[in-house]
């Protein structure tokens, strides 16, 4: 008995540790959601570099909610004349668009 509980315990963490979360690549949930399309990591395209935005919100400590309300709802006006259409959830989740941010942050 104590020998098949160990087994499936092994199992069990075996299997979470395997178990990566959706949002363990932002980049690759961000290609998807086709944020490419108009940003790139350190030029102007459409829309504004990550580098640029990660310096125009460092340090503020509200900037990952700012940010993540703003790709979820869309924008205009801070970056230039092109509004931002909004990322609805269909298109990214709420928790790989926080990783998205978080990244983008990072840069």
């Amino acid at each position: 008995m104590k020998k098949t509980l160990w087994m499936l315990a092994g199992a069990a963490t075996l299997a979470l540790g395997l178990t990566a979360p959706a949002h363990a690549d932002p980049e690759a949930n961000m290609k998807k959601a086709g944020c490419f399309a108009c940003h790139a990591v350190d030029k102007k395209l459409v829309g504004p570099s990550y580098k640029d935005v990660a310096a125009k919100y460092k340090g503020q400590a509200d900037a990952v909610a700012k940010l993540t309300e703003k790709s979820r709802n869309g924008g205009k006006g801070v970056w230039g004349p092109v509004p931002m259409p909004p990322n609805p959830v269909a298109k990214i989740s709420d928790a790989d668009l926080k990783a998205a941010v978080e990244w983008i942050l990072k840069q």
